[in-house]
């Protein structure tokens, strides 16, 4: 494992060899309790830097660039639930962490659902941001090509002041010099100047088909450890919108579905909660995990 550079705010970048994996991880240091924060699908550890900073006081906040994402080795296969979680587990040998908490965003909700599945014993809590109770087999009438088209890649066409430009829309008033360093550590250049996401497409369909044959349904009933469902809640005019129904039931059969589990809605936000109000997620985690300390 080699160490990287810091500053007195930023994190340590640092690398491990993970059978055939280089991961490249964050390290924001600190004497408290660790915590492995997961990123969601086409992203990169870099999601946490707005929020990691607001917690690292308390926790020692550790996040990889999963397989496939970011700087880690992009690999043609592994994206499997399994494969997924023995990358996690490597990670904490390497780091000499017998047990931690674990935070995922979106997808890195149910790769840290899995996890927690497959290895018990190192997880000692769970936090699902905004994500882990995905389930398009819940959807009336879905088909695998349906819910394929739900979860497709997301636009990333043209060059990068193209790329930059749509995000800045959609953002409107949080949009900051920060956050476009951050998207920029998911998106790569190709050789005609066009933006391609780091994620490859067909490694994204692997990415697809693993929610649809392992829905989260199977797995969270076998997750014992205190879990805290974050949701994003929509704006007041979109609250009975057919995607926010259906958001709210699938939340709502996951937190069945788990032994120890509760749900904390944040309202009138986002998906990317992290970008959107992260002192008010930072806070909701810290809570949850002070509580949950043995």
């Amino acid at each position: 494992m080699a160490n990287g550079q810091t500053d007195s705010t930023g994190p340590a970048e640092a690398w491990a060899r993970i059978g055939e994996l280089d991961v490249r991880f964050l390290d924001w240091g600190g004497d408290g309790p660790p915590v492995l924060a997961l990123h969601g699908l086409a992203s990169s550890a870099h999601w946490y830097d707005i929020v990691a900073p607001l917690l690292r006081d308390r926790f020692r906040i550790v996040a990889p660039d999963q397989r496939g994402h970011g700087q880690t080795t992009n690999a043609p296969d592994g994206y499997d639930w399994r494969t997924l979680s023995d990358d996690l587990a490597g990670l904490l040998d390497e780091l000499e962490l017998s047990t931690v908490s674990v935070v995922g965003h979106s997808w890195g909700g149910n790769v840290a659902i899995n996890f927690a599945a497959n290895y018990p014993d190192r997880v000692e809590s769970l936090v699902m941001i905004d994500g882990g109770f995905l389930n398009g087999r819940i959807i009336p009438d879905a088909t695998f090509e349906s819910w394929s088209h739900r979860v497709r890649p997301r636009d990333v066409s043209g060059d990068r002041e193209e790329f930059l430009g749509r995000l800045r829309t959609q953002m409107g008033a949080i949009w900051t010099s920060e956050l476009e360093r951050i998207v920029q550590t998911m998106v790569y250049e190709d050789d005609e100047g066009m933006i391609q996401d780091i994620l490859r497409p067909e490694n994204h369909a692997q990415v697809i088909r693993a929610m649809w044959d392992e829905p989260s349904s199977d797995t969270l009933p076998r997750i014992k450890c205190p879990t805290l469902i974050v949701p994003a809640g929509p704006a007041p005019d979109r609250a009975d919108s057919e995607f926010a129904v259906m958001r709210r039931t699938m939340v709502e059969a996951a937190a069945e579905a788990l032994e120890n589990g509760r749900v904390r809605w944040i309202p009138e936000t986002m998906h990317d909660i992290g970008y959107h109000k992260p002192v008010e997620l930072a806070q909701v985690v810290c809570e949850f995990l002070e509580d949950e300390q043995p």
